[in-house]
C-alpha cells in the first residue's frame, strides 16, 4: 500500500519511471489461447489479456502509422494452434515484441500501443492524454449542459504530477491529447465528482485512495463530490471557498477539520475571519463564504469541533453514519435547519435546544436514546426522525407533544413501537394537534382519531380524579393538623372551677352549644319537664328524635358518668353535644361544687 502511493509520489517526478512487460503465462479459453501480459511502470503494475489476433491487429497499424518492421511479431500458425510447445514459445516471442515496442517509444507511447497495455487507465501520460482527448471533442457540451463530471482520483493525480514535472503539455505530438484541453475545462466547470475505490484500482495494484492530487486547477466550482479518497491527501479544496455552495465528502474523513480546515494544524491558535478573540492568535482563516450545504456521512467523525466556525452559512448539514457521541459547537451554525445525525453513538439530548435554535427537520434515527428529554424546546421542529433507538416508554413523547410545528415523527424500530394500541397512545400525547401529525409515514385514520379522542377524555377523567384526590387529602391533612394543634393548646391549660364572678371561656364548639341554649330558654318548656328533661331536649332539639322518658334518664346517667370519667376540655371536638347549664338551677349548683 505504501509503495503505491511512492509509485505516484513526487519523489518520482525527476525521472521516468521505466516500463516493462511480461507475458508470465496463457489461458485456454473456449477453442483460443488467451496471453496474461503484466505490464509493470515504477512501482505499480497491473494485468492485460489478449489472444494472438489483438496482437496482430496492433502490429498491423503500427506499421500504418509508425512504419515498424514488418517482422517484428511472431508469425501465424494454423496447425497446432494450441499446441503446449507453440504456446510457450509464442509467449516469449510475444513478450520480446512488447518489450521492443515500449523501448522504442519511452516516453510517450503511440495511442494504439497505449490503449493494448491499458496506459489509458493506470499510467500517467496515457491517462492525461485519454482524457485531454474526451475534452477536446466533449468539453464543451458538458459545460452548456451543467452536468457533473466524474472523474477518478487517478486522474487527478495524473494531471497534478504532470503539471509539477513542468514537461511540454503535448508528449506524443498529438494537438487532441495537449494538456491545455483539460486546464481550460476544469477552470470553468461547476459541478465534479470525484471518486475513487477502497481497495486496488482494476486489475491493478494502485490504492487510489492513497493517492495525493491538487483541486486548485478548479476556479469556479460550485458542488463537489468526493468519495473515498484519504482526506490527508487532498490538496487545494480552500481555493474554491468563494464559490463552493455544496461540498459531500463521504468515506474520506476522520475530522470535519480535515477538510473544512486543513491549515488549522499549521497554527497553534487560529480564529475565522471577522472573529473578535479575547486572547492572541497566530492566524485568521477566511470562512467559507458561500457554502451551505455539507454532507460529510459515512465518515469515521467523531467530533463536531471547532471548525464549525468557519462555515457560518450552513443551512443543510449531514453527519450521519460516524461516530459522534456529543451535539457540540452548533450554535455557531445560526443558519442551520436541516440536521442528519443518524447512525452515531448518541446517548443523551439534554441542552440540544441551546445549539439547534432554528432547526426544522432533525433525523436521530439509529442511536443509543433511551430519553427525548431536551427536545421539548425545539419549537420550529417541524420533522423528528427518532427510529432505531431505545425508546421503551410511551411517556416520553410528552417531551415532543408540545412542539407547535412538528407534523411528521418516525418511531418505528424502538422498543415501544410493539406495545399494544402504540399509534393511537403516540398520538394522544399531541392532544389537539394528533390530527396534524403523521407517524412513522403513515396519515392518521379518522378511526385512530377517535381512538386518540377516547384516551384523551380517560385522561382528563384520570386528571380530575387525580386533582379532587390530592384536594381531599389536603383538606383532610389540614383538619388534621388543625385538631392536634387544639388539642396542644387544650392540654397545656389548667382546668380550673369556674367562677360565678367570672366569665367561663368557652371553646368555638361550645359557644355554639351555648347559644343555642339560650335560644331555647326564651320558649319555656311545660311544667311537667324536669330540669334534666330540659337539657335532654335542648342537646337533641336538632335530630328532632321522640325518646321515651326512661330511656332519656338512661342517656342522660350515662352522660354524667361519662363526664365525671372525661373532664371536659374546652374547644374539644369531642365536646361538640355538650350544653351548659342554666344559671341558678340545681345543676349549676352541682358544677360549682
Amino acid at each position: 500500500m505504501a509503495a503505491a502511493a511512492r509509485g505516484f509520489g513526487p519523489e518520482k517526478e525527476e525521472a521516468e519511471p521505466a516500463k516493462q512487460a511480461r507475458i508470465p503465462g496463457s489461458e485456454l479459453v473456449e477453442n483460443y489461447t488467451v496471453y496474461v501480459i503484466q505490464v509493470t511502470v515504477g512501482s505499480h503494475q497491473w494485468t492485460v489479456k489478449h489472444r494472438y489476433s489483438d496482437f496482430h491487429d496492433l502490429h498491423e497499424k503500427l506499421i500504418a502509422e509508425k512504419k515498424i518492421d514488418k517482422n517484428l511479431l511472431p508469425p501465424k500458425k494454423i496447425i497446432g494452434k494450441n499446441s503446449k510447445s507453440l504456446v510457450e514459445k509464442r509467449q516469449k516471442d510475444l513478450e520480446v515484441y512488447l518489450q521492443t515496442l515500449l523501448t522504442k517509444f519511452p516516453v510517450a507511447a503511440p495511442k494504439v500501443l497505449s490503449h493494448f497495455l491499458h496506459f489509458h487507465l493506470y499510467e500517467i501520460n496515457g491517462i492525461t492524454a485519454a482524457l485531454a482527448e474526451e475534452l477536446f471533442h466533449k468539453g464543451e457540451q458538458l459545460l452548456v449542459a451543467g452536468e457533473v463530471f466524474a472523474i477518478r482520483p487517478l486522474q487527478l493525480y495524473a494531471i497534478t504530477q504532470q503539471l509539477r514535472q513542468g514537461k511540454p503539455t503535448c508528449a506524443n505530438g498529438d494537438a487532441q491529447t495537449d494538456l491545455g484541453h483539460i486546464l481550460d475545462f476544469t477552470c470553468r466547470l461547476r459541478y465534479l465528482k470525484v471518486s475513487g475505490t477502497g481497495g486496488p484500482f482494476g486489475t491493478s495494484n494502485i490504492q487510489e485512495h492513497l493517492l495525493p492530487f491538487d483541486l486548485s486547477i478548479f476556479k469556479s466550482l460550485h458542488q463537489i463530490e468526493i468519495s473515498h479518497c484519504d482526506a490527508k491527501h487532498i490538496k487545494g479544496l480552500i481555493s474554491s471557498k468563494h464559490t463552493l455552495a455544496t461540498l459531500s465528502v463521504r468515506f474520506s474523513a476522520t475530522s470535519m477539520k480535515e477538510i473544512i480546515v486543513p491549515e488549522a494544524s499549521e497554527f497553534d491558535e487560529w480564529e475565522p475571519e471577522g472573529a473578535h478573540p479575547d486572547c492572541p492568535v497566530t492566524a485568521v482563516i477566511p470562512t467559507w463564504r458561500a457554502l451551505t450545504t455539507l454532507d460529510m456521512s459515512h465518515n469515521s467523525i467523531s467530533q463536531i469541533d471547532d471548525s464549525v466556525k468557519l462555515i457560518p452559512k450552513i443551512e443543510f448539514l449531514d453527519l450521519s453514519h460516524n461516530g459522534v457521541m456529543v451535539v457540540e459547537n452548533l450554535q455557531h451554525l445560526y443558519n442551520l435547519i436541516h440536521l442528519d445525525l443518524s447512525y452515531n453513538k448518541l446517548t443523551s439530548l439534554e441542552g440540544i435546544h441551546t445549539k439547534l435554535g432554528n432547526i426544522k427537520t432533525l433525523n436521530l434515527a439509529g442511536n443509543l436514546l433511551e430519553s427525548l428529554s431536551g427536545l421539548n424546546k425545539l419549537y420550529s421542529l417541524v420533522n423528528l426522525d427518532l427510529s432505531n433507538n431505545n425508546i421503551e416508554q410511551i411517556k416520553e413523547i410528552k417531551n415532543i407533544g408540545s412542539l407547535p410545528c412538528l407534523e411528521e415523527v418516525v418511531l418505528s424500530s424502538n422498543p415501544l413501537s410493539i406495545i399494544p394500541d402504540y399509534r393511537t397512545k403516540v398520538l394522544a400525547q399531541f392532544g389537539e394537534r394528533a390530527s396534524e401529525v403523521c407517524l412513522d409515514n403513515i396519515i392518521t385514520t379518522e378511526k385512530e382519531l377517535d381512538t386518540v379522542e377516547v384516551l384523551k377524555a380517560i385522561q382528563k377523567a384520570k386528571e380530575a380524579k387525580y386533582k379532587l384526590n390530592n384536594s381531599d387529602k389536603k383538606i383532610s391533612e389540614d383538619s388534621r393538623l388543625t385538631a392536634a394543634s387544639s388539642k396542644s393548646n387544650c392540654s397545656s391549660l389548667p382546668v380550673r372551677p369556674s367562677s360565678p364572678s367570672l366569665p367561663q371561656l368557652l371553646g368555638p364548639s361550645q359557644e355554639i352549644i351555648h347559644r343555642k341554649a339560650a335560644l331555647a330558654s326564651n320558649f319555656s318548656p311545660p311544667a311537667s319537664v324536669t330540669p334534666n328533661d330540659h337539657l335532654l331536649t335542648q342537646s337533641y332539639s336538632e335530630p328532632a328524635v321522640s325518646t321515651h322518658k326512661g330511656q332519656e334518664a338512661s342517656v342522660m346517667d350515662s352522660r354524667k358518668n361519662s363526664e365525671t370519667d372525661n373532664p371536659t376540655c374546652l374547644g374539644h371536638p369531642e365536646d361538640e353535644g355538650a350544653v351548659l347549664p342554666e344559671p341558678g338551677s340545681a345543676e349549676t349548683a352541682a358544677f360549682l361544687d
